[in-house]
């Protein structure tokens, strides 16, 4: 797995849908075979990425998540402006920051050679801590729904490790 690049996201607005779930009552593939569909009846889309975001309630923690931990997952499409909301769907500010990303490559059954990646190995040598803010999948045109060639970006809130 390759180094991540850091970028500053400046603040993103979304529309999308949203479902609280954990690893263990694993709602995603409803998620979007309800968003999918319908993604088309969002006006004012910046492109035709689909953006996959965790909401953690208190945070994202390493050591605090488990296979129990609740979160809300959203999947939504970025928009210039929240004037016009399909019937359903709802809004979601990124508030933007400074974010690890990195690519993984493969079928979603093979995210946690990544997640391994980033949390067991990169963030304890990287000078990062994680931030308490959104983490999200960005599924651009290189993303094939479970097909091992897939590409998504994966972005890790961070913030300099003061330690």
């Amino acid at each position: 797995m390759n180094e991540p690049r850091i970028e500053t996201l400046p603040p993103k607005k979304l529309i999308g849908q949203r479902v609280r779930m954990s690893l263990t009552n694993n709602k995603t593939a409803m998620l979007f075979q309800g968003f999918m569909p319908r993604r088309k009846e969002i006006a004012n889309t910046v492109s035709s990425d689909i953006f996959c975001v965790q909401v953690y309630d208190t945070g994202f923690s390493i050591h605090g998540f488990g296979p129990d931990t609740e979160h809300t997952k959203w999947a939504a499409v970025e928009v210039t402006h929240f004037d016009d909301i399909p019937h359903a769907m709802e809004t979601l500010t990124l508030s933007g920051g400074l974010y690890a990303v990195f690519l993984h490559q493969g079928a979603a059954s093979d995210f946690e050679k990544t997640f391994h990646f980033i949390y067991a190995d990169w963030f304890p040598r990287s000078g990062y801590a994680l931030d308490a803010r959104a983490h999200f999948e960005i599924l651009g045109i290189k993303y094939k729904n479970n097909q091992p060639d897939s590409e998504e970006e994966v972005w890790v809130p961070v913030r300099l490790n003061p330690a």
